[in-house]
């Protein structure tokens, strides 16, 4: 059983110097010692551990106090690796004057709550009234403590990759066990299972949940499956960047928002292991810390967030907007925004539909990094998120091999991005190289790679490949009565007028606005609009310009 100062928030001091590192805790423990467990460490790697083992016991920390001058590691760097760990702490960066600079440029690289300048004395005038504004946000803060889930399933089965990756793309920890070892095999025994019912979750409570739906898994952690209202001002139906910048701004400015994503906020974007030319970020930032952040800001403002829902359809009906669930359930609405983004094309080599979640992936580079330790990786695609998995995965891969049927790079990736690869060298490029098959027993072990400049074919061992290959919309769910090119992307504002004319159906004596399609009241935003730029910093613009234009067409209503 927990004890009760185990149960408390920690509020953690990192200070190289003793004599530092005792003070602050000196200071700490006599306003907050009742309340908070006050720890310290005098490096950033014991403090990490301290942090990890805190996580692992489903422990919350409440405020980071990192020195920044520390040796091996300084405290930008921790507080960076900390964020990670524990992103609803609160961080704070102690300076010289000297150090101002630095700790001004912390706050993009770190989100950074707030810096001190040593020393502080008095505390009463310096200190305290900077952690007690710290704890009270956190404590306002959505920062339910998290607890271990375990996974027990098998390596190359697709559904336990499927759980596996909804897990990470949650940022919900969990630990992995394989059924076949022997901690996996204790934890089927003692929850009743047995290896051919595989994947079992087991939650925090202790429950089980055998070959759990995305729907049953997300109840399971404590995601919300389900609005709590039956009418909104606005319901965006896709959490990529996109749909989280709508509902930031949407909730922000006053309108009762509900953001509905069938599998985890981020979209693809939040897959990305490093996005390097977002602004305001000249250090880069993992798709996952900005979903994280994006949807936590969302929260904030009170949007509310509903995960693993499947969106089937929308209709009209009079003023409203209802947007109908695969369970046969609806929610209804002034106005809707299709934020659904796109996802990867599938690919006809014959072998990877068999071995997809055994061996052949599309994304997922994040999830299965692990498993690529010391491995030769093949990656299909050319453009930005495969450059990035590419980049990632090079850390830990023996070799990674980029394969795309053009003859450069230069056509579909950035810039920035391809100076990074050339860089790298253990990443090979193989220009006019595409998959002609995949095989194997249990899972995928052979590739044949044909380059399409000579005929030439070859088959490789791999055990690993991931497939970036182009976008797909995700459309397939609206009625006809929504305007799409031949593509599938949506169509909005002029690029509906033919020769002036407006849509079929037009009914009102206006055009329609920018972002909006077809249908009046009906919106879009992000790559799956048509022409957008495919890039998160005009997809978070369009979210934003969107709940602008819903703004004008509510007042017309």
């Amino acid at each position: 059983m927990t004890s009760p100062a185990a149960a408390k928030p920690a509020i953690l001091s990192v200070d190289d110097d003793p004599g530092v590192s005792r003070a602050v805790v000196r200071d700490l423990r006599r306003r907050y010692g009742a309340d908070y467990r006050i720890l310290r460490a005098e490096s950033g790697a014991s403090a990490l551990d301290a942090l990890r083992e805190m996580k692992l016991r489903g422990q919350p920390v409440a405020v980071l106090i990192a020195d920044y001058r520390m040796p091996g590691m300084d405290g930008i760097e921790f507080l960076e690796k900390a964020m990670d760990l524990h992103p609803h702490a609160r961080r704070v960066l102690l300076t010289a004057y000297a150090d101002t600079n630095a700790a001004i440029e912390a706050i993009n690289v770190v989100d950074l709550d707030h810096y001190l300048l040593k020393p502080w004395d008095p505390p009463e005038e310096k200190l305290y009234p900077v952690v007690d504004s710290l704890l009270e946000a956190w404590r306002g803060d959505d920062h339910r403590p998290v607890y271990e889930t375990k996974v027990v399933g098998h390596r190359w089965s697709a559904r336990c990759s499927e759980v596996r990756e909804f897990l990470a793309r949650n940022q919900l920890p969990y630990r992995w066990y394989l059924a076949d070892e022997p901690e996996g095999a204790r934890l089927l025994e003692a929850a009743g299972g047995t290896p051919e019912r595989c994947p079992v979750v087991i939650d925090a409570t202790g429950n089980a949940l055998f070959e759990p739906t995305d729907a049953e898994l997300a109840a399971s952690v404590g995601l919300n499956t389900d609005p709590t209202g039956e009418f909104y001002d606005l319901i965006v139906v896709g959490g990529g960047p996109a749909g989280l910048g709508a509902a930031v701004y949407g909730a922000s400015e006053g309108l009762r928002t509900v953001l509905v994503e069938r599998t985890a906020t981020g979209g693809q974007a939040g897959q990305s292991s490093r996005i390097e030319n977002y602004l305001g970020f000249p250090d880069g930032l993992s798709g996952a810390q900005l979903a994280d952040r994006a949807r936590r800001q969302a929260v904030k403002f009170g949007a509310e967030l509903i995960t693993a829902r499947e969106v089937v359809g929308v209709d009209v009906c009079g003023s409203a907007r209802v947007v109908n669930f695969e369970d046969g359930s609806s929610v209804s609405a002034h106005a809707v925004l299709i934020a659904t983004g796109v996802n990867y094309r599938h690919h006809q080599a014959p072998g990877v539909d068999e071995f997809t979640g055994r061996g052949v992936y599309y994304g997922s580079a994040m999830t299965e990094a692990a498993d690529c330790a010391d491995r030769d990786v093949y990656i299909v695609g050319g453009a930005n998120s495969a450059g990035q998995a590419a980049v990632f995965l090079s850390r830990n891969a023996c070799t990674v091999h980029i394969l795309i049927r053009s003859d450069s790079l230069e056509k579909s990736m950035s810039h920035y991005l391809i100076q990074q690869i050339l860089q790298i060298p253990n990443i090979t490029v193989h220009t006019c190289t595409e998959v002609v098959s995949v095989d194997g027993d249990d899972h995928m072990e052979r590739i044949v790679l044909r380059n399409n400049a000579t005929g030439v074919e070859e088959k490789v061992d791999a055990e690993r490949l991931f497939l970036f290959i182009g976008a797909a919309p995700e459309t397939e769910w609206l009625p006809d009565v929504v305007i799409r090119d031949t593509a599938g992307y949506v169509l909005a504002g002029p690029d509906l007028m033919v020769e002036g004319n407006r849509p079929p159906g037009w009914e009102l004596p206006r055009p329609p606005q920018h972002l909006e399609t077809s249908v009046p009241g009906i919106f879009v935003a992000g790559d799956v609009r048509a022409e957008s730029a495919k890039r998160v910093a005009s997809a978070v613009g369009e979210g934003a310009m969107a709940v602008m234009l819903v703004h004008r067409y509510l007042a017309k209503q």
